[in-house]
């Protein structure tokens, strides 16, 4: 925390605590939470006395997040083609929260929509970290896939994000906690920046790149956008912001890398990005009718990961 006004950096003084128990479960840095009777995890419409967590969720080994519901059913769907893996007799894939947000389970993958922007995909973090601590899931690793601007790539192109920043290119994810400006730096796995990487196909018909993912609060003005509802800037402004963006090595624009970075890297879980960019920002703004095809190359990127290391090329 902070006494003179400065954001302070929580990790210089907590970096050390252990985020694993010695069987490598999630542990929480937050001691209150075994000290309660019950913990409820509300956005997900779970609860540790309503659900028994450890024989719903303890196997998981994968948690993939994505911004819309249909989205990550549609990736349930299709993880569970590229595992193999079948539903018991009768069984059918079915939202395991029908809340906020929503959950499908394929044996060890979680596949979950996040919503839009920071403070939805903040709350779900809060919650899912939860759920793994009362699951007792040990080493998970979280993905979250989806959809961006490009800086300088052309659209379709799949960005796997080795950095992180936000509109002031800031590698810290800053949060004001019961009145005090806190700032958690925002950092990815790069081992798994390089694992994924490496499974790219040369065959494949689109770009796979590694590069800085910079995170807005908003779609338009954050993103400096000429066709919001407001605009007091030039396009000449707009020009001079992406080219700086791209000069810092900023590939991809979306809205939640940065807390995804710094919450994951908080709870010492690994973590990546793999978004697909819809359109170059260098040469416009709005985005096409949806491509259906661009969905996909990062959807197979992603699963090509959950795959190699289903099959313990990674383990």
């Amino acid at each position: 925390m902070f006494t003179n006004g400065n954001p302070k950096n929580e990790e210089s003084e907590e970096s050390k605590l252990d985020t694993r128990y010695s069987d490598g479960a999630v542990r929480l840095r937050n001691p209150h939470i075994e000290l309660m009777g019950q913990d409820i995890l509300y956005h997900l419409a779970m609860g540790t006395e309503s659900h028994n967590l450890v024989e719903m969720f303890g196997d998981v080994k994968f948690v993939c997040m994505g911004g819309t519901p249909q989205r990550m059913e549609n990736f349930a769907h299709y993880v569970m083609k590229e595992i193999d893996f079948n539903l018991p007799i009768g069984a059918t894939l079915i939202d395991l929260s029908q809340y906020r947000y929503s959950m499908y389970k394929v044996g060890p993958v979680l596949s979950i929509s996040h919503g839009m922007g920071i403070s939805s995909i903040g709350i779900l973090l809060h919650e899912i970290i939860k759920l793994m601590f009362h699951a007792k899931v040990k080493n998970p690793i979280f993905f979250r896939i989806g959809t961006s601007g490009g800086v300088g790539v052309k659209g379709g192109t799949v960005v796997i994000s080795d950095t992180a920043c936000d509109e002031l290119l800031n590698n810290y994810y800053e949060t004001p906690i019961v009145g005090n400006l806190v700032k958690r730096p925002a950092i990815l796995d790069q081992s798994l920046v390089q694992e994924l990487k490496a499974l790219a196909d040369p065959e494949d018909p689109y770009d796979v790149v590694t590069g800085g993912t910079m995170c807005a609060n908003d779609f338009y003005e954050g993103q400096g956008r000429l066709d919001g509802a407001f605009c007091n800037y030039s396009e000449k402004d707009k020009m001079d912001y992406l080219k700086k963006l791209q000069n810092h090595g900023v590939k991809n624009i979306e809205m939640e890398v940065v807390p995804f970075a710094a919450m994951t890297h908080h709870a010492g879980i690994r973590a990546a990005v793999v978004c697909v960019t819809f359109l170059d920002r260098l040469k416009g703004d709005q985005v096409p009718v949806l491509r259906t095809l661009w969905r996909e190359n990062g959807k197979k990127n992603a699963t090509n990961q959950l795959a190699c290391i289903w099959n313990n090329c990674l383990l």
